[in-house]
């Protein structure tokens, strides 16, 4: 009864150091997982010591590692599966092989243990597993498991933890005759192929009907309770076959993924699966040892850098070699550079058969627990990081993600809605806009949607969404409009301003997965942000009202005010500095910078919307600091800049530049009898192979051309020298009448059409002179 309740008294201390660790990770900013680590590592046996059951609360911890692997399973897929499934099977196969054999190599070079390959082959299995808990959860809480990295990762993960099963069968063996561990190769994969063909039986002819039959009771204790016994009965039975836990529990995931009970099964499960989670990696902190890791901080650091370059410099060239983007690859060679939680089950067992001391035991842990704890920030740098490499132009092209892997033959390239994403929202947008007859383009990077795409006969460029090269496949510059519909918020941000650096006039709607990413969303160019949750509140609202007897047309007016003010009626109250943090969340992940307001600046006194820096420039302003102190976070059009200002500014190194001399008055800016105006240089454009001395368009027209964007790229007061090409975008500034003038010439000789300028309220009544007033309604 005493050993019970200390037990209790064990959990309950791990459960709440690992809310409070977890809660100063997230008010820091970082990983929660971070914080679930570091308050193990602080009331385990070599902190606190407050933890006297340890084996106990272990074993307990396997349940966090089995749910997280069944919930992954269930989201996962036999499809998802089949889409990575070469660099899976392949890829992944061939990483640890290269693994264990670069590890004997330098085991035998150096002399490390002696002599015995054995060693070096148990290492080697060691170094070679990569942590799947801590990366899906990296993943999960950045919504990243849909992006095509995130694929690429966790089918590599897949087939590591499948092997776990095959390198605990064949350890034991290791010090045997190479006899002895064929056997135990040949014993464990035909365990493995029979347990494999059993979960299909099973998956195609049990689960099914008894899913069914629980979803039949309507209980939702029961239908849990069914579900967590089919998870751990079938992890119990691979433990039984001598594979792994972990292996059982994702494959009874995938069983039930197929099912239509699998929403249901997740929402049901997630709760347990972060509650032991929590507990499993706060297991893993007991483990470290902190007393032991100062002691030996070099040698770990060293072993921790060697680890993270080798495995790095092995698995980017595979990825890479499968034909991903470079990108891809890089990111997946840096998230998979950590040694596995499950090395500690492999290592414990070669400490029990004699194969490693107690001193390289403590220094695997060791090396294993500091590359677990550095992954999260790893993954979090990442896009900052690739943010900053795509900025010089001489990286740009091995950085960025490439050409598109694949064009429809039948895409339009005018007049048609870009569609950034086929998931659920994006296939439903498509649906709605063909029953209108309007022309789509979908742009996506998963071969299982593109594979959907080509069965609806659906126009679609294969690639990724926030690349200028797949942008301009789809025909962004000569759009109608865009729908940015993308998993993640990073991407959906790097989508929005690469698009409109193409097309500044492009009128672009984007889904906010969070109600925190709506003003930053605005403020990056969009034309309306779109919150599902939000949406969902309006519509039913609507419904209520209207049934109960209100004027539809007032309803819908009073819905649509809720829409104008970017949801703030419905939007949970924030204080200042959670407002701030999210801000500045958003800015570190984009390149920005804070910039002083010059003295004697021309744009001071001007609002927002007369400076239209975003239009003009590209540059958008995120945040304002006052002179006095005060801080103006997402500010809206009306704010009027003053002097000492400093701005909070997201935008590329060109186009930071280019606000330099916005503000310095060394390029033009829009007053009460000029303009500025984005063209486009079309196919049959007599301004096409000219320079802009030869086109002399100043002395011509009274116009400055006051910068070109090409390719994405934003040049800034270009010289005489510099010759026009198709589909470039020239920002012209100068009189009302000039640019009208020179519009009316273009009209003439070309039937593309050209971007019209956004009307502003000062200039809409100058204008009735030069243009038919229908045209500025439409």
């Amino acid at each position: 009864m005493q050993e019970d309740f200390r037990l209790i008294v064990d959990l309950v201390s791990v459960f709440g150091v690992a809310a409070c660790g977890g809660l100063v990770a997230a008010l820091l900013r970082q990983p929660v997982l971070l914080g679930y680590l570091i308050g193990g590592m602080v009331i385990g046996p070599t902190g606190l010591g407050l933890i006297k059951e340890l084996i106990q609360v272990e074993t307990l911890a396997q349940f966090g590692v089995a749910f997280l692997l069944f919930a992954l399973g269930v989201e996962f897929s036999l499809n998802e599966l089949k889409k990575v499934q070469a660099i899976a099977l392949g890829g992944g196969a061939a990483q640890m092989i290269l693994t264990i054999l670069a590890t004997v190599a330098v085991c035998g070079l150096t002399g490390a243990w002696g002599t015995l390959p054995a060693k070096g082959v148990f290492l080697g299995g060691i170094l070679s597993l990569s942590s799947t808990a801590v990366v899906l959860k990296c993943l999960m809480e950045r919504n990243e498991t849909e992006t095509l990295h995130g694929q690429v990762m966790l089918g590599i993960l897949v087939v590591q933890d499948l092997a776990l099963g095959l390198m605990l069968a064949v350890l034991p063996a290791l010090h045997q005759p190479g006899e002895a561990i064929a056997i135990a190769v040949l014993t464990a994969l035909v365990r493995i192929g029979l347990f494999a063909a059993g979960a299909v039986a099973a998956g195609i002819w049990l689960i099914p009907p008894l899913l069914r039959l629980l979803a039949r009771t309507e209980s939702q204790e029961l239908f849990l309770l069914g579900v967590v016994a089919l998870c751990l009965g079938i992890a119990l039975l691979t433990e039984y076959l001598g594979l792994s836990i972990e292996m059982g529990a994702f494959v009874a995931g995938l069983m039930i993924s197929e099912v239509e009970y699998a929403d249901q099964t997740l929402t049901y499960v997630e709760s347990i699966r972060d509650i032991f989670a929590s507990l499993f990696f706060a297991s893993i902190g007991m483990l470290i040892d902190p007393v032991f890791l100062w002691n030996n901080l070099e040698l770990i650091l060293g072993l921790v850098a060697l680890v993270f370059v080798g495995k790095f410099v092995i698995i980017t060239p595979l990825v890479k070699l499968f034909r991903y983007p470079l990108k891809t690859a890089l990111i997946a060679g840096l998230g998979l550079a950590q040694i596995g939680e499950f090395s500690f089950v492999l290592a414990s067992e070669g400490q029990a058969l004699g194969l490693v001391s107690r001193q390289i035991y403590l220094l695997i842990l060791g090396t294993t627990a500091v590359t677990l704890v550095i992954t999260p920030f790893v993954l979090r740098l990442v896009p900052i990081v690739f943010d900053w490499l795509e900025s010089m132009p001489w990286l740009k092209p091995y950085f960025g993600e490439g050409k598109a892997l694949e064009v429809a033959a039948d895409i339009p390239l005018k007049d048609h809605v870009v569609v950034c994403g086929y998931g659920r929202v994006g296939r439903n947008l498509v649906k709605l806009l063909q029953q209108h007859n309007l022309p789509v383009v979908v742009i996506d990077q998963l071969e299982s949607r593109v594979q959907q795409l080509r069965d609806a006969k659906i126009p679609y460029v294969y690639g990724n969404c926030v690349s200028f090269h797949v942008l301009e496949t789809a025909g962004v510059s000569n759009a109608r409009s865009m729908a940015i519909a993308l998993p993640d918020a990073m991407s959906t941000r790097v989508c929005l301003k690469r698009a409109l650096e193409l097309f500044p006039d492009l009128n672009v709607v984007v889904r906010a997965e969070r109600n925190r990413h709506i003003e930053s969303l605005y403020q990056l160019g969009a034309r309306e942000v779109v919150q599902p949750e939000f949406e969902a509140s309006l519509e039913m609202t609507t419904y209520i009202l209207t049934d109960l007897g209100l004027s539809r047309e007032v309803v819908q007016r009073e819905m649509q005010q809720i829409r104008d003010r970017h949801y703030l009626d419905l939007r949970p109250e924030q204080s200042p500095s959670e407002v701030s943090r999210n801000l500045q969340q958003v800015s570190q992940e984009m390149n920005s910078r804070w910039y002083p307001l010059p003295s004697g600046s021309p744009l001071i006194g001007m609002t927002l919307e007369e400076a239209d820096m975003r239009y003009l420039i590209g540059v958008s302003l995120m945040a304002i600091r006052r002179a006095g102190g005060e801080e103006l976070d997402y500010p809206d059009t009306s704010t009027r800049l003053e002097e000492g200002d400093r701005l909070l500014v997201v935008g590329s190194n060109d186009e930071l530049a280019a606000l330099d001399e916005f503000a310095l008055g060394k390029a033009a800016v829009p007053g009460a009898n000029t303009a500025c105006q984005w063209i486009q240089v079309n196919t049959e454009s007599p301004m096409v192979d000219k320079t802009l001395g030869e086109l002399d368009l100043h002395n011509q027209y009274g116009v400055q051309v006051q910068a070109i964007r090409r390719d994405g790229k934003f040049i800034r007061l270009p010289d005489k020298s510099t010759d026009l090409q198709v589909r470039d975008q020239m920002l012209l500034c100068g009189s009302l009448s000039s640019l009208d003038q020179l519009q009316k010439l273009l009209d003439t000789t070309t039937e593309e059409p050209l971007s019209i300028p956004v009307i502003k309220a000062g200039e809409a009544e100058a204008l009735k002179d030069f243009l038919p007033m229908d045209s500025l309604l439409d």
